[in-house]
């Protein structure tokens, strides 16, 4: 997992920082696990603009990813690991012994020719999937459950990992990637290991095109506009704006948006940081 810086020879390339790629093992995708995935350039079913700054982009087609992991006790054998283009962890292909094919996200330190498995007692190796009944106290989690059987919702994307800190009566404490900690039923399955790709961060596109292949339009910064259309818009000058807010005028940076009142305030144990 490491990046790619290159030399000046373009502007583009002056400030440019990719991934290496030296995980992957393979660039064709399994068909039996993709399906088409439809863009919609931020407009609704009438065309009217719903969300601005999409549109464009590389064709891509969607993965179908294995959050669940309900094929318990069967053993599963890692073949490949592959880039995929709708997140920023990668995916790795196993073949279960009856046959059967699934994409997973691949932790880190997942190697091709590994087995893997899922369900109750096995052990708490990295890529296994197990209830946080289970799981020994410290363990280092991700692809976490908020409901059983629902699939995973928690620590998905790249570099991302939780750590399942203690338990009490039928909940376990788990403190995520924001510094939350929060209760989670024992019930609910997490795989062993961090997600792979943890240099995700550190990559820079170098040029606004690489922007438009990901299908990212130009965003106008609220300061540049009118009164009529930003309330951050308009001035004499250089105006900053006042203090920063959205375009329906609900403020940023530091104002905290979430509901006073929701449901599950009542399960989170210490706030996240910040």
């Amino acid at each position: 997992m490491a990046v790619r810086k290159f030399k000046p020879v373009t502007p583009g390339q002056r400030r440019k920082i990719i991934s290496s790629f030296e995980e992957i093992t393979r660039s064709t995708p399994e068909k039996s696990l993709m399906k088409t995935r439809k863009r919609t350039g931020g407009r609704n079913s009438s065309g009217k603009m719903t969300m601005r700054y999409l549109g464009g982009g590389h064709k891509r087609r969607y993965r179908l990813i294995d959050f669940n992991r309900k094929k318990d006790n069967i053993p599963a054998t890692v073949k490949t690991i592959e880039y995929d283009p709708n997140r920023s962890a990668r995916i790795a292909l196993v073949v279960y012994e009856d046959g059967e094919k699934r994409y997973i996200l691949a932790p880190n330190g997942l190697k091709v020719g590994q087995t893997i498995i899922s369900g109750p007692g096995v052990s708490p190796d990295v890529g296994n999937a197990l209830t946080l009944a289970e799981l020994p106290l410290g363990t280092i989690i991700h692809n976490i459950e908020l409901q059983p059987g629902r699939g995973a919702s928690l620590a998905r994307s790249a570099g991302s990992y939780a750590q399942l800190t203690s338990r009490d009566g039928k909940y376990a404490i788990v403190k995520l990637p924001s510094g939350e900690s929060r209760m989670i039923l024992t019930t609910c399955k997490a795989t062993v290991g961090s997600v792979s790709n943890a240099d995700h961060d550190l990559e820079k596109s170098g040029k606004a095109g690489r922007a438009r292949w990901l299908g990212r339009r130009p965003r106008v910064r609220g300061v540049a506009m009118n009164p009529v259309d930003h309330p951050m818009g308009g001035g004499e000058g250089r105006a900053s704006g006042g203090h920063p807010r959205s375009r329906t005028g609900l403020l940023a940076k530091g104002f905290k948006t979430r509901p006073t009142k929701k449901d599950s305030n009542k399960y989170i144990v210490e706030k996240r940081k910040g």
